[in-house]
């Protein structure tokens, strides 16, 4: 689905406005299944399989975003063919803020959570590769430098 441009769309009769706002909102149906299926797979930890739909995700907020600004330029004439379509159109949109926002705190929290994990993964792996001598951390002496027995933690952030 390639993203129209927002300023080409022109809105001049009663049959157009009606595709127009039928469009957007299957755009925004599409888009909201799609949050929905990640928020699903995010919150029971199948981070891998919830973020299958990345590029298409991306592809239909392209599209939104456009039919936003379409629907912004054609404002006027959209009021006048289509003023319970303009309705419908922002209802739908008070529905699908309140699922972006869903998303949003789902995926801030599963990002919240494994940087915890992480940083505690890393704060033990530290500690455990510190000895103590008479109750003082220390490291034993190394030829090849001061730092030499410790192994730095090293991960990947691509999922």
């Amino acid at each position: 689905m390639q993203a129209p441009d927002p300023h080409a769309v022109r809105i001049h009769d009663k049959a157009s406005a009606d595709a127009f706002v039928a469009g957007l909102m299957a755009t925004m149906r599409d888009l909201d299944a799609v949050l929905a299926s990640e928020s699903d797979g995010v919150r029971i930890g199948r981070i891998r399989e919830a973020m299958v739909d990345a590029p298409r995700k991306a592809e239909l907020a392209s599209a939104y975003l456009n039919g936003l600004e379409a629907a912004k330029a054609n404002a006027i004439a959209l009021t006048r063919f289509a003023p319970t379509g303009i309705e419908a159109l922002k209802a739908a949109h008070r529905r699908f803020t309140a699922v972006v926002e869903t998303n949003q705190a789902v995926l801030a929290t599963a990002r919240t959570v494994s940087e915890g994990l992480i940083r505690t993964l890393a704060d033990e792996l530290g500690n455990a590769s510190t000895s103590a001598v008479y109750g003082r951390p220390s490291s034993p002496p190394s030829p090849y430098g001061r730092n030499a027995g410790r192994a730095p933690l090293v991960f990947s952030r691509s999922l």
